[in-house]
């Protein structure tokens, strides 16, 4: 993927009460839309199509052997809200439905369990997995977390904002994307009335991401990952 002049839009997605969220921005960075779909696939085929680049909040790259080196230097580089980013499981461990078995599959193989909600993200992690390789267009992984402490570097000096399930937190938030040329209005369709704020705001950074990606600034965890697109090791991008 080489760095250059954004001349196409992106798309950021997160998961939202069961399903993808996406938020769109256009070709100079201002907001373009929202959507939801049970699966990936459907994202693209709405927002998607002519993006040049779709972040997504969920581990792209899966692990046979032990915890991703992206997952450690990504709970590194976020003092204090490092529960943020969850491990991800090994692929053997999400492909087992049972959670207790899958408790006792990554124990074996890495020497620690999982989590009840990481497991209970196995569908939308194998969704990823499994349409990755075949999608029309290039996806990354990327943390909106990160992203939102980069913003907060980058725009205005709100470094780390507060929780996003709290008003401050989600005030915060608004207020960063706002001063980063992103504006999201009152009326953005099924997203605005079936997802949390909080989710659209995520999937509305891990946008603002995407286009750093393009553009060859983004942050990368860790630093001398492989790049997207690859069968190397797996990278976060802020």
């Amino acid at each position: 993927m080489q760095p250059g002049r954004i001349s196409r839009p992106v798309v950021g997605v997160d998961i939202s009460r069961g399903s993808w969220v996406a938020v769109r921005l256009d070709a100079d960075g201002r907001f373009d839309g929202a959507a939801l779909a049970p699966t990936i696939a459907g994202i693209v085929a709405d927002l998607g199509r002519d993006a040049a680049l779709i972040g997504i909040d969920v581990p792209i790259g899966l692990s046979d052997t032990g915890v991703r080196a992206a997952d450690l230097a990504a709970r590194a580089a976020l003092p204090g809200r490092a529960a943020s980013v969850f491990l991800t499981p090994v692929r053997a461990a999400l492909l087992e439905p049972d959670h207790a078995a899958a408790t006792r599959i990554s124990r074996e193989v890495t020497g620690a369990g999982i989590s009840r909600q990481a497991h209970g993200l196995r569908h939308k992690i194998l969704d990823v997995d499994d349409f990755a390789p075949r999608s029309p267009v290039p996806l990354v992984e990327i943390h909106p977390e990160l992203s939102f402490r980069r913003l907060g570097t980058a725009v205005i000096p709100v470094v780390v904002p507060g929780s996003k399930r709290s008003w401050s937190g989600i005030r915060q938030r608004i207020r960063l994307l706002a001063a980063a040329g992103i504006d999201i209005g009152e009326d953005i369709g099924d997203a605005g009335r079936e997802c949390g704020p909080d989710d659209v705001l995520d999937a509305a950074a891990v946008a603002w991401s995407a286009r750093r990606v393009l553009a060859g600034t983004a942050d990368r965890f860790p630093a001398d990952g492989a790049d997207p697109g690859t069968s190397g090791q797996a990278v976060i991008f802020a």
